[in-house]
């Protein structure tokens, strides 16, 4: 017999029963047989869940499983089938009333979030949660909105309702109420409670939140100045958020959701700084008043989320060594609204002992460590190399327009990519392995000028893949030379 748990995830099925993608798709889930999403959304996606979004009727599929040999395991048919959300929801509190305090917080805050949906309720779930929380833990958010995900939820409803929750949160979180009495705690009570480093970081010049929250205070100015007179010349003066949010993307979500397995931020906050950050380059292309004040009200809001929810949460979980390498990583970044700062404590890790004089013999010749390190760090070309099991293994050593940074070192390629590209990434490493393509060009245009960005799947004289090599190439001199 073949059993159907119904708790696993869709990815964990259809590797256990490959036949299942055809049969899903016949019945509505065209994306399970699209590689990309069943290895990203299909790890979390269950049958049931995955119906409930597609609005599916549960028993369609129970039949069309059962006809083709299928029988079932996990939770009763019923209890899948014949709940609704908001009785589910109910069930879920209740139970976990009795044994979980935590639980039971949680399923609040989402059920809040979800009443959310609708922007008029706003009032009264604010209402509603004054009346059942004296404060809450940024984490806890969090934590409900990575459940929401899991459960089905878009990421992009995820987002709106981001916009709108942190109103409903303003002044309640732990880290607002305590923050401010932050700096009168000893610095053993401060490390009792991490929570109020974010205020203690604050404190240390150059520390990454310290740099950061400069960033945002001067980022707040101007915000208030444009608000006050909405004006093209006032607004171009924020185009350096675009540097503090690169810095985030690159430094920080992918650490909170690779190291410590909060993919809530680098799912949602992640994509509202993009949103924000194109936002801003289509009104310098194209000014319209209106449009300008959603974009910065929005970047208004983010500089909230930044201060009361996501610092204050890697304050809790950032190591030292974690901070360092932020710390150092960020100065190949250009400086945000001039905020220049020396963390006089950091610590650089060290890269281990490398035998400079050791030989790599190769099919072409003999080179010392010391002279392939150079001959790589000459090329006029930015390299990557990520290896067969999509991990980051070799940057080299140049100025790079599309910042590397060492931390990204061992962590899985795509961590490193925002969400609206990473389901390309997927696809081209996808198609490397396959067989299907070998090389993929990319033309970029950045304000230091055009790229040639270029894919190439690395394999061995055997065919087998080893990895791929992504390059990037300042294309201005080919294009003066050319009088293009």
């Amino acid at each position: 017999m073949k059993y159907i748990d119904l708790n696993k995830s869709v990815y964990d099925l259809v590797g256990e029963y490959p036949e299942l993608i055809d049969i899903m798709s016949e019945l509505g889930f065209t994306e399970i047989k699209k590689p990309a999403m069943l290895k990203s959304v299909g790890r979390f996606m269950t049958i049931p869940k995955g119906a409930k979004a597609k609005g599916i009727d549960m028993i369609d599929i129970i039949l069309a499983l059962k006809n083709n040999g299928f029988t079932f395991d996990g939770p009763s048919v019923d209890e899948n089938m014949g709940a609704k959300p908001s009785q589910q929801l109910g069930m879920h509190v209740d139970e976990a009333g009795k044994d979980d305090e935590a639980t039971r917080r949680k399923e609040l805050i989402k059920s809040y979030l979800l009443r959310l949906e609708d922007e008029s309720q706003l009032e009264a779930v604010r209402a509603d949660f004054v009346k059942n929380f004296e404060s809450v833990d940024a984490a806890e958010i969090m934590a409900a909105e990575e459940e929401l995900i899991k459960e089905g939820m878009p990421v992009s409803k995820i987002k709106k309702l981001c916009d709108i929750h942190s109103s409903l949160f303003h002044g309640m979180s732990v880290e607002e109420i305590h923050g401010a009495g932050a700096n009168g705690i000893s610095l053993e009570d401060k490390r009792a409670n991490k929570k109020e480093f974010a205020a203690f970081y604050k404190t240390i010049v150059g520390h990454p939140i310290s740099t950061f929250s400069k960033e945002n205070e001067c980022a707040a100015k101007l915000i208030e100045s444009f608000l006050a007179d909405p004006r093209p010349e006032v607004l171009a003066k924020l185009s350096d958020l675009s540097i503090h949010y690169a810095k985030k993307g690159d430094l920080i979500y992918p650490l909170l959701d690779v190291k410590y397995g909060m993919f809530g931020p680098s799912n949602v906050m992640w994509t509202v700084d993009d949103e924000i950050r194109d936002g801003l380059r289509d009104l310098r292309k194209s000014y319209d008043e209106a449009k300008a004040i959603e974009v910065v009200n929005r970047a208004k809001e983010m500089i909230y989320k930044e201060e009361n929810i996501l610092f204050p949460l890697c304050a809790a979980n950032f190591t030292d060594e974690d901070w360092n390498g932020i710390y150092f990583d960020s100065k190949d970044y250009d400086l945000a609204f001039g905020v220049d700062e020396t963390w006089e404590g950091a610590v650089k890790a060290e890269q281990g002992d490398i035998d400079f004089e050791a030989e790599v013999k190769m099919p072409g010749g003999v080179l010392k460590v010391k002279e392939l390190i150079a001959l790589l760090n000459t090329l006029p070309l930015e390299i990557t190399f990520v290896d067969a099991n999509d991990i980051n293994k070799f940057f080299n050593e140049v100025p790079k327009v599309f910042k590397r940074p060492a931390m990204a070192l061992g962590r899985d390629v795509f961590s490193c990519h925002p969400p609206k590209i990473e389901p390309m990434v997927r696809a081209i490493i996808d198609d490397f392995k396959s067989g299907a393509r070998d090389k993929v060009e990319v033309y970029m245009n950045k304000k230091e000028g055009d790229f040639l960005v270029t894919y190439l799947a690395l394999r061995d004289r055997q065919g087998t893949y080893l990895g791929t090599m992504e390059l990037v190439q300042n294309m201005d001199g080919i294009k003066k030379h050319l009088g293009l």
